[in-house]
């Protein structure tokens, strides 16, 4: 079966975007968290247009490469222009979670609870992993028992504000490291959520 995984730059105090994050400026002011995407000399096999340095490819083209699908939350999808009718992910297609209305296209599909966009996402995915994008939707499938990865791209800077990685949760969740993999502005962080 394929694995729901969470793979996110974070900044070290854990905000995913800058102050101010809104449509048509997704990031708010923390595009440093996305340098690493461009500092290199490797082109990903993955994305057009990212250089990555050779660790940082490596780790994200095994991870991108593993995708099928993504779901993504409301939030996400307006403050990135709705993914220009597409999704985040070249090759993978589009769950959005929302209880409300949408405009979508062909390749994005609407999902009104985590389990369903989940199970909608694997059905999508073609035997592949499902990405989750956002941290609500994170938070949301945290709580149902859904997530089997956490990979956090740490970027080493203090954001100080901005929209947090992880929200409340109920309990405590634990996370096993499987790898950490040291480059250049970011070190690359993953664990298996323990069940």
């Amino acid at each position: 079966m394929s694995k729901v995984i969470s793979a996110h730059s974070v900044s070290v105090d854990g905000y995913i975007t800058g102050r101010d994050p809104r449509p048509g400026h997704g990031l708010g002011d923390g595009g440093v968290l996305f340098d690493w995407y461009f500092g290199g000399d490797t082109p990903s096999r993955q994305f057009d247009g990212f250089t990555l340095s050779g660790a940082s490819a490596e780790v994200f083209d095994f991870h991108a490469g593993r995708l099928g699908a993504v779901v993504a939350g409301r939030t996400t999808f307006e403050d990135s222009d709705r993914f220009g009718g597409g999704s985040p992910h070249p090759n993978a297609e589009l769950v959005l979670l929302t209880r409300r209305p949408a405009d979508l296209t062909e390749r994005q599909t609407l999902a009104g609870t985590i389990e369903d966009a989940v199970a909608k996402a694997r059905e999508l995915a073609g035997g592949k992993d499902v990405g989750l994008m956002g941290g609500g939707v994170l938070n949301a499938a945290l709580r149902a028992g859904l997530v089997d990865e956490v990979v956090l791209h740490q970027v080493p800077v203090l954001l100080g504000h901005g929209r947090p990685f992880f929200q409340e949760l109920p309990a405590h969740i634990g996370l096993s490291l499987v790898d950490v993999v040291p480059a250049p502005g970011v070190t690359h962080l993953r664990y298996e959520v323990a069940r």
